[in-house]
C-alpha cells in the first residue's frame, strides 16, 4: 500500500508592536516608583493609632531664637500652619540631614501654607553656627531646660549602644493657625521626611 504523507502545520506568527524606547520606559518606571514611594511614606505616617496629642491644643511656649530674637507659638501660628520639629542636636549627621531636607523643600512647604521651625536643647549661639554653616532658611529655637520638649512629650529615655539616657526623640508636629495639633510624626526617619510632611499639609482641610 502507498504510504500516507503527513502535512505539518506551520507555526503561528505573532505580530509584535513597536518596542518602547528603553530610555522612555526607564523614565516612566522611575516616575511611577517615586510616586509610589511618596504615597507609601504618607500612608505609613498616617498608619496606626492616632497620637495622643492629635486634635488637642498645642502647648504654648516662648523661646529664644537665633540672633537674640524670641518667638512664641502664638506668633508663629498667626502666620499660618506651623511645622514644629524637635531634634536632638545641632551639627550632628542625622539632624543636619533633616534640617537640610527642610531647607531644600521650604518653598513647597510655604506654598502649602506652613512655616518650619526647629527646636532642640542647644543654645542660641550654637543655633547661629548651625544656621550659618548650612544656610538654613527657617528659625531654630533654644529649649535648654527641655521644658517645651517635655510639654510635647518628646523628652524621653533613649538607648544607644547599650547606654540609656534622657534626650529628645525626633518628632514633628503640624499645628494649624488655631493652635491645634493636626498631625504628629513620632520617631522620625530623616530621609524623605520633608516630603511626608508636605503630603500631610496638602491633605489638611
Amino acid at each position: 500500500m502507498p504510504s500516507k504523507t503527513t502535512k505539518s502545520t506551520p507555526p503561528a506568527t505573532t505580530v509584535k508592536g513597536p518596542a518602547k524606547p528603553k530610555s522612555a520606559a526607564k523614565a516612566s518606571s522611575t516616575k511611577t516608583a517615586a510616586a509610589a514611594d511618596a504615597k507609601k511614606t504618607a500612608a505609613k505616617a498616617s498608619a496606626g493609632s492616632p497620637h495622643p496629642l492629635e486634635g488637642k491644643p498645642a502647648p504654648a511656649f516662648t523661646l529664644a531664637a537665633q540672633n537674640g530674637a524670641t518667638l512664641s507659638l502664638k506668633d508663629l501660628t498667626a502666620r499660618g500652619n506651623l511645622v514644629l520639629y524637635f531634634y536632638p542636636k545641632d551639627l550632628t549627621p542625622g539632624c543636619t540631614t533633616e534640617a537640610c531636607d527642610f531647607r531644600d523643600n521650604i518653598s513647597e512647604l510655604r506654598e502649602a501654607g506652613a512655616e518650619v521651625v526647629g527646636v532642640s536643647g542647644d543654645s542660641s549661639a550654637l543655633h547661629d553656627r548651625f544656621i550659618a554653616k548650612h544656610g538654613l532658611n527657617f528659625p531654630l529655637l533654644s529649649d535648654p531646660d527641655n521644658k517645651v520638649a517635655k510639654a510635647y512629650g518628646v523628652y524621653k529615655m533613649k538607648s544607644l549602644y547599650g547606654r540609656q539616657f534622657m534626650g529628645i526623640e525626633r518628632t514633628t508636629f503640624i499645628i494649624d493657625r488655631k493652635g491645634v495639633i493636626r498631625h504628629v510624626f513620632p520617631k522620625v526617619k530623616v530621609n524623605g521626611h520633608a516630603n511626608a510632611v508636605l503630603s500631610a499639609l496638602q491633605s489638611l482641610s
